[in-house]
């Protein structure tokens, strides 16, 4: 491998109607390709993954709950207006993206509904400050849209509401699902937990930034969009008991990988509880201090989370398994197929 890499060394040709606009007919029918400690890849279903993992084994899922982020108004000018909600930071109070034909200036009201309002108090970074005259989460509720991501192309509808959301989702405030907790349902996690599988939730709220491209071709210039996470006790806990006996840590979703490395790195190697931004871009070479094996769905060419993916088994491994999967025709994206990866083996 050269030493530098580029975002080029992260692109693969994806056919347009290998994207999945749609999910399985059930949550567990979806297709799992499993890339062994080897490399060596195996075409399974879903289902198979009780045979996969063992007893001792941990799965960590992300408890975020995806919110009705997206809202439709009008500018006090008249002018339309489309809000995209990426943090709620108080009752009242959001930052958001803002798209309309003019940017709104401090001040400027925004209306979504009869008497439902935001007023913008200003500009963090590339988000609007926004100050809505009701608490955030219940305009949302109400008037919001669920926030499908760019490459789904229909408009969101009562499937998706359903579908767009784990089935343990608990902590409202993602912008995007962690969509790799979209195969479970509450059999199989009853099924896993029979066989003597432990599980444990962090919470990471994944941001819109999750779709953003990377913008320059040198990687160590890229500056990762900013969530929030929590350890829980009870997660730190549970690692501490996984390890101690050899179990393997396995993250579901990449939003996990990246809550508990983050933790693992504010402490010395060692997953401890508390919360905190994170910025954590994991691109190959990382050293890797909590996860063993991860469930993550298929990523965006030159994406960030292909980087994360190349990371973990190796970036050979990971244009192998995409070019296999591509030709397997296996779906693409939120609401496509699965991989179970286990950690590349040391040399």
């Amino acid at each position: 491998m050269k030493d530098a890499l580029t975002l080029a060394d992260f692109d693969y040709h994806l056919p347009a109607d290998l994207i999945a606009q749609a999910p399985a007919a059930t949550r567990t029918g979806s297709r799992l390709l499993h890339v062994d400690s080897d490399g060596l890849m195996h075409d399974r279903s879903f289902r198979d993954i009780v045979s996969l993992l063992r007893e001792g084994d941990l799965l960590v899922f992300n408890n975020t709950k995806v919110i009705k982020a997206r809202l439709f108004g009008q500018k006090d000018t008249g002018g339309k207006v489309e809000v995209l909600i990426e943090r709620i930071t108080g009752l009242q109070t959001a930052l958001a993206h803002v798209r309309s034909s003019k940017t709104p200036r401090a001040g400027s009201v925004l209306q979504f509904a009869q008497g439902i309002a935001a007023t913008v108090a200003g500009r963090e970074h590339d988000l609007f400050i926004l100050h809505m005259n009701h608490p955030v989460l219940e305009v949302l509720e109400t008037h919001g849209q669920t926030p499908l991501p760019p490459y789904i192309t229909h408009t969101p509808g009562a499937q998706d509401e359903a579908r767009y959301q784990t089935v343990y989702a608990e902590k409202p405030g993602a912008v995007a699902a962690p969509t790799a907790g979209l195969h479970f349902d509450e059999s199989i996690l009853a099924q896993l937990k029979s066989q003597g599988v432990n599980q444990t939730f962090v919470t990471l709220h994944v941001g819109a930034g999750t779709f953003q491209p990377v913008r320059g071709n040198d990687l160590s210039q890229h500056v990762m969009h900013a969530e929030w996470y929590e350890v829980p006790v009870a997660a730190e806990q549970a690692i501490a008991q996984t390890q101690a006996r050899n179990g393997r840590v396995i993250a579901v979703g990449t939003t996990s990988v990246r809550a508990l490395e983050s933790a693992a790195q504010r402490h010395g190697g060692q997953v401890m509880a508390g919360s905190s931004d994170t910025r954590l871009f994991i691109t190959p070479g990382f050293s890797f201090q909590a996860v063993d094996a991860m469930v993550t769905n298929f990523h965006l060419p030159q994406s960030t989370l292909l980087m994360l993916v190349s990371a973990f088994i190796g970036l050979d491994t990971m244009r192998e398994a995409y070019a296999h999967a591509v030709a397997q025709r296996y779906r693409f994206f939120s609401y496509g197929d699965a991989m179970f990866l286990e950690r590349k083996s040391a040399p």
